[in-house]
């Protein structure tokens, strides 16, 4: 319920996405959000705003003298306590409205009579995208503080493939979530690692851990939240990339190494949460080791590189934030890991309460002792990180 208590005044208009915004009407009640639609004329011809009075429980407007405004001012009223304006789809048409400031309908006066912030939601063609007048609005737009939200790239309802699909429906809910964040991190580059590595014994086998990549990717998203440029270095996970992050794929220590080393000078924070193999075979045999009699192979293993600890050595090092996983002595050992590689901030957590869980139970080390941070799920946990990096970064 990330949306809980948020009022939402949600304009559509005419697209064949105008489809996908009756799910995402759903999601964000379910979120917690109360939501008032109002639809232009020409999206009433590809949804019937009784769906919209169904899912939202609220009448819809549609036209700008609607006598059930007691002043007949809808394009006034509908705005003045909502905490944000959101336009899904919106057409090329629209864009080309709010970019010159046309009120000619109830939606597109009552977007230039707003006292919130707005988004939007493009949905077009391709070319229609690409069109230099589109792109000159969306520049002017982006220019008087509008959020642009995608549009994505692929298949369209025309048959043709390639930027203009607007966003899905849990892709734009996340980043309404996303802009009620405080922007603790605005302008600040932010790298991290997640998820295990894989050190290759042969072809097909190799030495590797649990590690699912959750906390790290919710550290990820939790970044961009608050404003940051993300970039992500991730081992073999499954997981999917949040939306605005960078994301660089790495298989082994070295690769990820030789990814971060070669960016971390260019940022404000480095935080490593990927669970790196400490170690890795000598040399990784060409073909599958074979069963050779009841002997089993010898493997040579050899030191990986200590990511953490290089980053902290730099010249100028990135405010530098650690993550501790254990099995046992996590006091003991997270501390003694933060001292050793001369960093701010050490993360612990139980191997047993973290690996492969949604929710997570945390331990923040710094100079100033110990900070529990209660069991929650990792978003959040990641959330109440990131303030903290925050913290760090204004005293530094």
């Amino acid at each position: 319920m990330e949306l809980m208590g948020k009022r939402i005044v949600l304009g559509i208009t005419g697209g064949i996405a105008a489809y996908k915004a009756a799910e995402l009407v759903r999601l964000l009640i379910k979120q917690g959000a109360t939501v008032q639609v109002t639809m232009t004329e020409a999206a009433t011809r590809f949804i019937a705003p009784v769906t919209f009075q169904a899912l939202s429980g609220k009448p819809v407007f549609c036209d700008q003298w609607d006598p059930r405004v007691a002043n007949n001012m809808a394009h006034i009223d509908l705005s003045r306590d909502a905490d944000v304006l959101l336009i899904a789809p919106a057409s090329a048409d629209f864009l080309a409205k709010l970019a010159h400031g046309l009120a000619d309908d109830l939606l597109s006066t009552l977007t230039l009579a707003r006292n919130c912030p707005l988004l939007v939601a493009p949905a077009m063609n391709l070319q229609m995208w690409e069109n230099p007048a589109t792109q000159r609005n969306i520049d002017t737009l982006r220019g008087d503080g509008v959020a642009i939200l995608g549009p994505a790239c692929g298949d369209q309802a025309c048959g043709e493939q390639g930027p203009g699909r607007m966003l899905e429906a849990e892709e734009i809910v996340a980043e309404l979530v996303a802009f009620f964040q405080p922007k603790l991190l605005n302008g600040k580059k932010v790298l991290l690692t997640a998820g295990p590595t894989f050190e290759a014994i042969d072809p097909v086998r190799g030495i590797t851990n649990l590690s699912s990549g959750k906390m790290g990717f919710a550290v990820a998203r939790a970044a961009r939240e608050a404003g940051a440029q993300v970039t992500l270095v991730c081992g073999p996970v499954s997981q999917n990339t949040p939306r605005g992050v960078t994301r660089i794929d790495v298989t082994s220590a070295l690769e990820m190494h030789a990814a971060v080393m070669q960016r971390a000078a260019l940022h404000d924070v480095f935080i490593g949460v990927a669970a790196v193999a400490d170690y890795r075979p000598r040399s990784a045999a060409e073909h599958k080791i074979k069963k050779d009699g009841n002997s089993a192979p010898s493997i040579e293993l050899v030191l990986n590189p200590d990511i953490l600890s290089e980053v902290a050595a730099l010249p100028v090092p990135p405010l530098c934030v650690g993550f501790a996983a254990e099995s046992h002595n996590l006091a003991e050992y997270a501390e003694k890991k933060r001292v050793t590689k001369k960093i701010p901030l050490i993360v612990g957590n139980l191997i047993q309460d973290s690996f492969g869980a949604d929710g997570n139970t945390l331990i923040l080390f710094d100079e100033n002792g110990q900070l529990p941070l209660p069991p929650a799920p990792k978003l959040e946990l990641a959330r109440q990180l990131v303030a903290r990096i925050a913290t760090l970064l204004e005293n530094r």
